[in-house]
């Protein structure tokens, strides 16, 4: 398991239902870092307010992150809209993790890049919260009529983890609308900063892809895609999709040359 320079994750989503967390785990053991950054929605307290679902494998994602810190790995927590709560201890660190509102990262080959989660480019979540609670709620039903149909699947012999959220998103246009606005507005906040690109989550739309000359790279989230960030030793960012086709399961790899801009290139259906 050859070690990477950084690891990125976004939207865990530890305490509810629909966290992969045994598909993180598996990713967690075959991806050793010198640095992981969590950036945003790692755990759900909107999720949680309404009822709690925590497992034994949501709980040793955790022990395995304190572990990882504790070993001398630098750990970095950035809280999102779903842990907001904890973004009033920005600037502390508990068992050896650091948590901050946001922070650039450079990367070994010189890029700077901002970590921030992104609900701060969502207008809908800085200025309608009572919209964004009741898509929170939208998307959690979703997630429900998934694990029945996931059951159907598997009863049919149809391999693979497929994503009713994940399909609606791709499949309607307004979402999508949606997204590319996003991307430019955190693109826009990146520039302004004097900053070469963007590292954040959110959206649960993994994507790496150059705009107007800047990097634009999205985590994805562990509830639908099941998606990370990597830095190798020599600054290349690359892609990890970690699928489900078996217990250890190889990444799909999208990744962007060692020099020169970041590659578009977006996570296909699991």
């Amino acid at each position: 398991m050859p070690k990477v320079r950084s690891l990125f994750l976004s939207d865990i989503h530890l305490g509810t239902r629909a966290c992969q967390a045994e598909r993180l785990l598996d990713f967690l053991r075959e991806h050793p870092a010198e640095q992981t950054f969590l950036i945003g929605d790692i755990v759900d307290f909107w999720a949680m307010s309404r009822s709690i679902c925590w497992t034994q494998a949501q709980n040793t994602v955790v022990q395995k992150l304190l572990r990882r810190a504790r070993a001398g790995e630098r750990v970095v927590f950035i809280p999102g809209n779903h842990d907001e709560v904890l973004r009033e201890y920005c600037g502390i660190v508990f068992g050896e993790i650091e948590v901050v509102d946001e922070m650039v990262h450079e990367t070994a080959d010189g890029r700077r890049l901002l970590l921030i989660h992104g609900d701060q480019f969502d207008q809908v979540t800085r200025h309608h919260r009572w919209v964004a609670v009741l898509g929170d709620k939208a998307y959690d039903l979703l997630v429900r009529l998934n694990h029945w149909l996931s059951w159907i699947r598997r009863k049919l012999g149809r391999p693979g983890y497929w994503s009713l959220a994940g399909y609606a998103k791709r499949r309607v246009k307004t979402a999508l609308n949606f997204i590319f606005d996003f991307e430019e507005s955190a693109v826009h906040h990146a520039r302004e900063r004097g900053l070469d690109g963007v590292i954040c989550g959110h959206i649960h739309w993994a994507t790496m892809r150059e705009i107007d000359g800047l990097a634009y790279i999205n985590c994805g989230d562990w509830v639908d895609s099941c998606t990370a960030i990597v830095e190798h030793f020599d600054g290349r960012l690359e892609l990890l999709a970690w699928g489900a086709g078996s217990a250890l399961p190889e990444p799909r790899r999208l990744a962007a040359p060692a020099a020169g801009p970041v590659n578009e290139s977006e996570t296909a259906e699991a």
